[in-house]
């Protein structure tokens, strides 16, 4: 199959690009650094010509009140040259619980992204993932300061990025699913508890303090973020991972 994947010099495209090729199929990393512009178009048609799939994995450059539009204009743009093309199945990365945390514009935003494609010409796939073992240090540096990093006891279940590009690239190969994949890590933690192994797998003295205020984070609740019974769950572990 020819697979066009849009985002495919990113972390999780990057990583489809090199599995889908290592299976036999011819998949095809798009991005502004080849000259493609899904806000503009610039550059949809050509990447789409012959593609028997398109994967979307662009990202919203902020977390902020323009994720909405971003994400309104390129799925319009690449919805309407995947149907010029005649491509046959469109798939998206997404998040797990992204339509139950609706105080977060970002998670707004990923649901819109969902119901744009959901609703568009094109049979569909959605990868629903929890958060990515690599963002975490990320989430760290949010509201840490010289001694101490103040997150909430948030539940969440993450997983590797590994782990959601092996997921991404088996959706993009089957049949479209007309619905919703979720997956999953294979552990649940309280996030402040996730920041005190990183801290210490780094040999950072710096104390975690719960702060149910704290961070991004801090708008979900109970087990918004946790996967439900119908998740595949991935093998590898977070203190795996950290070993690594």
């Amino acid at each position: 199959m020819k697979i066009a994947v849009i985002g495919g010099t990113g972390l999780i495209g990057s990583q489809v690009v090199r599995i889908l090729n290592a299976s036999g199929h011819e998949a095809v990393p798009h991005s502004p650094s080849t000259g493609l512009d899904l806000l503009s178009g610039k550059g949809l048609a050509e990447a789409l010509t012959g593609a028997d799939v398109v994967v979307n994995l662009t990202n919203s450059p902020t977390f902020d009140e323009a994720s909405p539009a971003f994400f309104q204009t390129s799925m319009d743009n690449m919805l309407a040259a995947a149907k010029a093309a005649g491509v046959g199945h469109a798939v998206i990365l997404s998040i797990v619980g992204a339509d139950q945390v609706p105080d977060l514009v970002y998670y707004r935003a990923k649901v819109l992204q969902e119901d744009i494609l959901k609703a568009g010409p094109v049979p569909y796939s959605i990868v629903r993932a929890t958060q990515f073992f690599e963002f975490m240090d990320a989430v760290l540096s949010w509201t840490a300061d010289e001694n101490t990093v103040r997150l909430p006891a948030t539940l969440v279940q993450p997983m590797a990025a590994a782990d959601v590009a092996q997921a991404v690239a088996d959706v993009s190969v089957g049949a479209p699913l007309q619905g919703t994949r979720n997956v999953a890590g294979p552990e649940v933690f309280p996030l402040d508890e996730l920041g005190r192994i990183t801290l210490a797998a780094h040999g950072d003295k710096r104390t975690v303090v719960t702060d149910d205020t704290a961070g991004m984070f801090a708008a979900a609740s109970g087990d918004a973020l946790i996967a439900k019974d119908d998740a595949v769950i991935a093998k590898t572990s977070y203190r795996e991972w950290l070993a690594r």
